[in-house]
């Protein structure tokens, strides 16, 4: 049994079987842009955890949108980049309460693309030496999403180093 509690803009909260309290998300995307040890971020201000956060371009995949093309339309609209896209993984944001599944891909070849941003988007490009950012994350000093932080394994093992 499923008992709808809550209808947003982009989420949904449910109540199944009585019991389990679940937030029903669009799926996602993460995009790794990486030159040797840097990789690239975008800074913006994150009203739910009162603070700005690095985090790797990202976005929620539309109605009828396969990931790669959501992943390929996120990068042109955030960093007017664009290349040859492989996926790395994909994993639930958070299992035990929402269903939001993100997949998280890596850029080769990177080329300059078009994209026009999300309207009242505003955000600061930025490149990041991984392991610098591995260790500010670390220490508390950037806040950061669970997929960047996959995604800045990835690109330091890919760099051969260990955080």
């Amino acid at each position: 049994m499923r008992e709808e509690v809550f209808r947003g803009k982009i989420v949904t909260v449910a109540v199944l079987d009585g019991r389990w309290e679940v937030v029903e998300h669009p799926d996602a995307v993460a995009v790794l842009v990486q030159r040797g040890r840097s990789v690239l971020g975008v800074v913006q201000q994150r009203p739910a955890i009162g603070t700005a956060s690095w985090e790797l371009p990202a976005g929620l995949i539309e109605p009828g949108e396969s990931p790669e093309a959501a992943a390929r339309r996120e990068l042109a609209e955030e960093a007017q980049l664009g290349g040859r896209f492989s996926m790395i993984s994909r994993a639930y944001a958070s299992p035990g309460f929402s269903d939001e599944l993100i997949w998280l891909y890596e850029v080769h070849e990177v080329v300059a693309a078009e994209g026009t941003p999300d309207d009242g988007e505003v955000l600061h490009i930025e490149w990041r030496d991984a392991l610098e950012l591995w260790q500010a994350v670390a220490r508390g000093e950037v806040a950061t999403s669970a997929v960047s932080m996959l995604g800045l394994r990835h690109a330091l093992a890919r760099a051969g180093v260990a955080p």
